[in-house]
Order: structure tokens, then sequence, then C-alpha cells
């Protein structure tokens, strides 16, 4: 996550200092990503670094006040333009958790990913929840607030995220009850010893053809 662009984003509507920053950025994503102030104010003295914001004075609270500058509204620009890299996913702990898991003594993978599926099930009630209080928030409002959309937006991301990691998970389930019947086939039949060769059309027929002994006897 771009906290400094988000900053930058929050600072193109006018001076703000640190804790209204803070305020405003979790509102706009109903603190699905927290913020400290100390966060707030590192990023802020990098940005003033880079020439992106700079101070302008102070409020009647005596707050230190930031503005953007021109340098930070073309990065700004370049930052809504540019698409999302996802070249380098970021590292995903579900992901890395399941692929330790396999092989793990004493661990068993069916059990870590029906843990995780309830968890992520819970997860996926609770957006559900929350995006019908923000869709009454707007309808009752009459006017579609800037944050409240924004909000709304954030959950149904954070909705269909939590939908798609259920499927996975369901996905490795099946794929590993059937890597594990493969294998329970596999070591049948290697406890059944090597194939033996077929019988070919001619050695079918001498073992049904009578011996000299039973037809002289069938004779008699």
């Amino acid at each position: 996550m771009s906290i400094r662009h988000g900053l930058l984003a929050l600072l193109e509507h006018g001076p703000r200092y640190g804790s209204q920053l803070r305020t405003e950025f979790e509102s706009r994503t109903g603190a699905t990503w927290p913020l400290n102030v100390g966060q707030v104010y590192t990023t802020l003295n990098r940005l003033e670094r880079d020439g992106m914001v700079a101070q302008s004075g102070e409020d009647e609270a005596g707050h230190a006040l930031y503005v953007i500058t021109d340098d930070g509204r073309a990065e700004l620009k370049s930052w809504f333009a540019t698409p999302v890299d996802r070249s380098s996913p970021p590292r995903d702990e579900l992901a890395i958790k399941l692929a330790m898991a396999v092989g793990a003594p004493g661990v068993d993978i069916r059990v870590v990913i029906q843990s995780q599926r309830h968890h992520t099930v819970k997860a996926m009630q609770d957006y559900t929840r929350l995006k019908a209080q923000a869709l009454t928030a707007i309808e009752n409002g009459g006017s579609q607030e800037r944050d409240d959309v924004a909000w709304l937006l954030v959950l149904e991301q954070l909705i269909f995220q939590t939908e798609a990691e259920a499927r996975w998970l369901d996905h490795c389930e099946v794929r590993l009850i059937r890597l594990a019947s493969a294998a329970a086939a596999a070591a049948k039949r290697g406890a059944a010893g090597p194939p033996t060769t077929p019988a070919g059309p001619a050695q079918l027929a001498s073992s049904t053809r009578p011996t000299p002994t039973s037809a002289s006897t069938s004779t008699a």
C-alpha cells in the first residue's frame, strides 16, 4: 500500500496537518489499513525532502500545515495513471503457510485448510454485513458521500478477495485428495508385484486343449 500517494491525494484537497491526514485516510478506507501519527509524519518528512509537499504555516490551533507542490501533483497524476504492478506479487502468508505445511511432520494440511476456511468465511460474512450498512448510510444520506463511497469500494474489494480465497482453499483440498488417492493407488500397484505378461492367442489355445491323458481317459 502506498501511504505516500494516499497522503498526496488527500493534500490535493487543500492544506492538512498530520493527525488530520491520519483521520481522513482511515475514514476513506474504513480503517482497513490503520495508520499511526508517527507513520504520517515520517512520510510527510520524506515527501517534503523529495519536494512533493511543503509546510505552509500553522492553523489556529498551532498545527503545522502541509500543502502539495507541483512535483507532488505530477507524482500523484502518474500514480493514478499507472497500473498496479503484478509482476512481483506481495508475499501471501496463507500461501506460504500451505506450501510449508506440505509434507511437514505432524501437520495435517487438511486441518490447516479447514481452519482457514472457517476464518475466511466468517470474514466474508462480516464484510458483507458492513457493506449492507454502508449502502444504507449512502441511501439514507440522500447523496453519495465521498468517504462512504470510498469505504464501499474497499469493502467490495475485500469481499471479492475473501471469496477468491475460499474458492482457492476448496481447490487446494480437492487437489490434495486427488494426489493422496493417486499415491495410494500407486502404492497398491507396487505391493502387488510386477505385472505378468498377457498370454498370446497360441498360449490361450494350448491351455484350453485337452491333454492326451485326459483324452484317452474320456474315450475309454
